[in-house]
């Protein structure tokens, strides 16, 4: 046994599936080949006991509601674990959403042993690095919100590449008027410089 399987042994997979069979399946194949695995009803359930440490495993389906706000929550709640999503026939629309909400992967099932197995290794040795970048989108998200309306429109033309004269032609506001936004607005970010900005702004996204 070489040392990357040995590590992906001690990997815990929190699953969540409202279907009895289906979790109990999966439990089994995790067992199968060395995993640690955790069941839950729904999210809600997780979430009143949230793991510290492992994967999130989402079935999606229509019982879970959107994928997104589901992961969504996740970081609300400060959960940050890497997520994999799990469905059955998923389309192609399905999965390009699941990654762009957040999803490392998605998994058609059932389930190839050797498949999930791939998936757990490549994922959990991404895990302190998406965790981080979970927080920081988080984080980011929360100083977005002390942003006035205007103030925000000021940062989103300035992550453009605008200048204060064109986003004042932009916003039909004098330039002055764009450099009080701008200072207000990097004011209330906690940004010396506009670059500190810029990246509040896209790690948001």
């Amino acid at each position: 046994m070489n040392m990357q399987s040995h590590s992906v042994e001690k990997a815990t997979l929190n699953y969540i599936c409202a279907n009895p069979k289906e979790r109990a399946t999966f439990a089994n194949l995790c067992m199968s080949i060395g995993h640690h695995c955790e069941l839950y009803d729904d999210l809600s359930e997780l979430t009143a006991f949230p793991p510290q440490h492992g994967l999130i495993v989402l079935q999606d389906t229509p019982n879970l509601g959107s994928l997104s706000a589901a992961i969504d929550q996740l970081e609300i709640l400060g959960i940050w674990l890497p997520v994999i999503a799990i469905g059955r026939d998923p389309t192609p629309s399905a999965i390009v959403e699941a990654i762009k909400s957040g999803a490392l992967d998605y998994l058609a099932s059932p389930i190839e042993a050797g498949r999930l197995e791939r998936c757990i290794s490549r994922t959990a040795a991404e895990a302190k690095r998406i965790s981080n970048l979970r927080r920081g989108r988080l984080e980011a998200k929360e100083q977005l919100k002390k942003l006035s309306s205007r103030e925000a429109e000021v940062l989103d033309l300035l992550t453009e590449g605008l200048s204060n004269k064109l986003m004042a032609r932009e916003l039909g506001i004098s330039p002055r008027t764009v450099e009080i936004h701008r200072a207000n607005m990097m004011s209330k970010l906690g940004a010396s410089h506009t670059a500190g900005a810029v990246r509040i702004r896209l790690q948001a996204d």
